[in-house]
């Protein structure tokens, strides 16, 4: 995949500058202004999932996370979306963000977001032993300190809390 362009480059910071001011139709009318050259440009698909994601659009969001996994199969981003967005899509499930995202596991060793989500899979399954042995995993890649702070801001983990608390 080619870079993009400066004007590209600036269009796309643009759109992240409405998005993270909580303005997606705004964000959307920059990316809309991309040429169709780079409309599957990796960064570009990130943009346009959060914007989806921001507007619970989960459907379309998923839809382009596929595409993301499918053009730029290593790049864990877009099996961490995906697998997010088919929780959250209309008929999704957590098992099928587990199985989707589990693949990624091996694809991308030392993701720290992987097992991470992983672990929450698996906690909201009750399968506490094994959501355990996930945020182990994340553990063991990534910074404790952060992971803990993390976790204590997420009730997919809230089963785990005081265990997460305790570790040292």
């Amino acid at each position: 995949m080619h870079p993009l362009s400066r004007t590209e480059r600036q269009t796309l910071d643009a759109a992240l500058g409405w998005l993270g001011l909580g303005l997606l139709a705004d964000a959307q009318k920059e990316l809309d202004a991309l040429p169709d050259s780079v409309r599957r440009h990796p960064a570009v698909l990130d943009v346009q999932y959060a914007i989806l994601g921001e507007s619970d659009q989960w459907e379309d969001a998923f839809a382009i996370a596929e595409v993301e996994v499918t053009l730029h199969p290593d790049r864990p981003g877009g099996w961490i979306h995906r697998a997010f967005a088919a929780r959250r899509r209309p008929g999704g499930t957590i098992e099928q963000a587990y199985d989707l995202l589990l693949p990624a596991f091996d694809r991308f060793p030392g993701e720290v977001v992987i097992p991470y989500n992983l672990a929450c899979y698996r906690a909201q399954q009750d399968r506490l032993d094994e959501a355990w042995r996930w945020f182990a995993i994340a553990v063991a890649f990534g910074d404790l300190r952060n992971l803990q702070e993390m976790a204590r801001n997420d009730a997919d983990l809230k089963p785990l809390w005081p265990k997460i608390a305790a570790l040292k």
